[in-house]
């Protein structure tokens, strides 16, 4: 039985993702009722939709037989992959990132970087990292007890964090924010470049708008990668600069795509996962007395907030062989999508999966991946969220929403545009 074309059309759909609870009753059901099946929504290849926390880990964990690169590793439409592939003399990426990347190149570049994400190496950065934190308690206390937590808070303060571990000056962290949101929200009439909502525009207008960001920073990073090969820092820009990956420099696009990587998804899903946090708080006053009352909980409170928000809501994966998975036949060339948020609210693995809860354990997200494709930066994105609850919690005393939060309308990474609260700090 395939997927009903009304159920495939909400789960690919950013305004469904936008909406929330449209595609958690759309994952529930195919849960239930078809937890891996194929769906072919208007305009797309058939893939088939990974729904169950188990079975997404059993795709992830055998990355040979799941490949990222060899399609789209994000769902695309026929019409858009084939306006991508004519740009890029066949290839189906825009750019070339670990996200992109199978063994062995995989491996070699994300050797380049992964000694600065280490906890051993992050907890010299953790002093620091306080330091920013508290600087934007203050800049919340500021406001006077009305703000919008996303906007002056969570979208800031994880950027001047990666800003300052990748090498560029904070006089460039706005242009760095609205880049990484015309990237992620090109869907998005709020804030992507065309002031349209492209979700059902055509595929060369798509195509083109991210091609134009994607072009927007390459140009900035090839600035930065001049600088850092004349005089190198301590810092992941000269790494990426003057790194080598068996035995040659980085290519142009493989570097430009590892600055770019590093540049938005190194804060945007920190700052979703914090706008979240303190959205859920504000509509669950007993939750937010416990962390409150017992500051233990934070470490339980991170974990909870990123499976609630779980910022990537999919990737893709094509099959390189023959493959049985959950009892169905996955044919060579097969693509898959791993769908996180349905995973992160399994009813197997998650007791009471939609509510939130600060306490719960285990809790066995799958929003950082897992396997070889593990996020990069997923120690450090904790240690973000940890030091700024541990900052926020000492002085704020009471939390309310004043209004009506909303979600970015995008299918591939999104959370919270908008948190305006009420609160109380001493």
């Amino acid at each position: 039985m395939a997927i009903s074309v009304d159920i495939a059309n909400t789960i690919i759909d950013p305004r469904a993702y936008a909406a929330g609870a449209p595609v958690d009753e759309a994952f529930a059901r195919l849960r239930r009722e078809a937890p891996l099946d194929v769906a072919q929504p208007d305009g797309f290849d058939p893939f088939w939709v990974v729904t169950r926390h188990a079975d997404i880990l059993e795709v992830e964990r055998q990355n040979e037989l799941f490949h990222n690169g060899d399609r789209s590793t994000v769902l695309t439409t026929i019409e858009a992959d084939k306006k991508v592939r004519e740009m890029m003399g066949g290839s189906p990426h825009l750019v070339r990132s670990l996200v992109q990347m199978d063994n062995p190149d995989h491996m070699g570049y994300r050797r380049l970087t992964q000694g600065s994400f280490v906890p051993q190496n992050l907890r010299t950065l953790e002093a620091r990292i306080r330091e920013i934190a508290r600087g934007f308690v203050d800049r919340m206390a500021a406001h006077g007890g009305r703000c919008d937590f996303a906007r002056d808070v969570a979208f800031l303060y994880p950027l001047h964090v990666i800003m300052e571990v990748l090498g560029v000056p904070e006089s460039d962290e706005p242009r760095m924010l609205k880049l990484t949101q015309e990237l992620f929200g090109s869907a998005d009439p709020d804030v992507n470049r065309s002031g349209s909502d492209l979700t059902q525009g055509d595929a060369q207008t798509g195509v083109d708008t991210i091609q134009s960001v994607v072009m927007d920073f390459m140009t900035y990073f090839n600035a930065i990668t001049e600088d850092r090969r004349a005089s190198p820092r301590n810092d992941i820009a000269s790494v990426i600069a003057n790194g080598q990956v068996a035995g040659q420099p980085l290519g142009h696009l493989e570097a430009m795509s590892y600055y770019i990587i590093v540049a938005t998804a190194g804060h945007d899903t920190t700052s979703s996962t914090t706008a979240g946090a303190l959205w859920a708080l504000a509509e669950n006053p007993a939750q937010f007395r416990k962390v409150k009352d017992n500051p233990a909980l934070i470490p339980g409170l991170v974990e909870e907030s990123i499976r609630w928000v779980t910022p990537v809501k999919h990737f893709m994966r094509t099959a390189t062989a023959d493959a049985e998975l959950a009892g169905k036949k996955i044919a060579k060339g097969d693509w898959l999508m791993l769908s996180y948020p349905s995973g992160n609210r399994d009813e197997a693995v998650f007791n009471d999966p939609f509510s939130f809860d600060v306490e719960r354990t285990p809790n066995k997200h799958v929003a950082f991946g897992y396997g070889a494709h593990v996020c990069l930066g997923q120690h450090l994105a904790r240690m973000e969220m940890r030091v700024l609850w541990e900052e926020l919690f000492a002085r704020l005393d009471s939390v309310e929403l004043d209004g009506a939060p909303r979600n970015m309308q995008a299918s591939f990474v999104c959370g919270p545009k908008s948190v305006p609260i009420r609160f109380k700090m001493n």
